[in-house]
């Protein structure tokens, strides 16, 4: 522990940044773990009342277990359990309006990585070069003399662009890591709700097909 506040403290001012960044992305990073896991977007249950789905009376069913599982296949999926009525091109323009909100709360805080990212090897630059103007300050007043004080600034300089550069590099791969995940869901949601305007539309042309026959 004391080692690391000495290399903090070695850093200088730009470390404050730097931590906070490091403890930001952190933060978000464990909550994309949770909240993306598929079985916690994709919901099984949801899925087998989807692929199960035989008749309109099973409707009611599907609609309670949507209910039961809130969430963003939860909502998408209540969009044409709710709208069965409505014309095929329309539940599927509602599907695409609901899902461009959903990809929102699955996208959230994973643009705050991608700027983690970019900004944390920027703020080890920073640093480096106020360490090395400090080295030159140095070198001006008192020439060569000063090693000690001259090896401090150098180090100060060293310091924020290896830290900069670890909280940059593992930050990328975890927004790159995210934003295929989320991309991922978001084509399994769009393949389960193409099947699920398929049975509603195979429900009223069967209805259809019926009431011609009465007839």
């Amino acid at each position: 522990m004391e080692q690391v506040w000495s290399i903090f403290q070695q850093g200088g001012i730009i470390m404050i940044p730097l931590v906070l960044c490091s403890i930001i992305a952190l933060a978000i990073i464990i909550e994309k773990f949770i909240t993306l896991k598929r079985k916690k977007v994709i919901v099984p249950e949801i899925v087998s009342v989807i692929e199960n789905l035989k008749t309109p009376a099973d409707i009611d069913l599907a609609v309670s277990i949507c209910e039961k599982n809130k969430g963003v296949f939860s909502n998408i999926s209540m969009i044409g359990l709710k709208n069965t009525e409505l014309p095929k091109d329309e539940i599927r323009e509602m599907f695409a309006d609901q899902g461009r909100q959903e990809v929102r709360t699955l996208e959230k805080g994973i643009g705050v990585l991608e700027t983690i990212a970019a900004i944390s090897p920027l703020l080890g630059l920073l640093g480096t070069v106020l360490g090395m103007f400090k080295a030159f300050d140095v070198i001006s007043a008192e020439g060569m003399k000063q090693s000690q004080a001259l090896a401090g600034y150098i180090s100060e300089a060293l310091i924020t662009t290896v830290v900069g550069l670890s909280i940059g590099i593992p930050t990328l791969v975890a927004y790159n890591y995210f934003t295929n995940r989320a991309e991922n869901l978001v084509l399994d949601i769009e393949k389960y709700s193409n099947e699920l305007v398929a049975k509603i539309s195979s429900f009223k042309n069967k209805k259809l097909t019926e009431n011609d026959n009465t007839h």
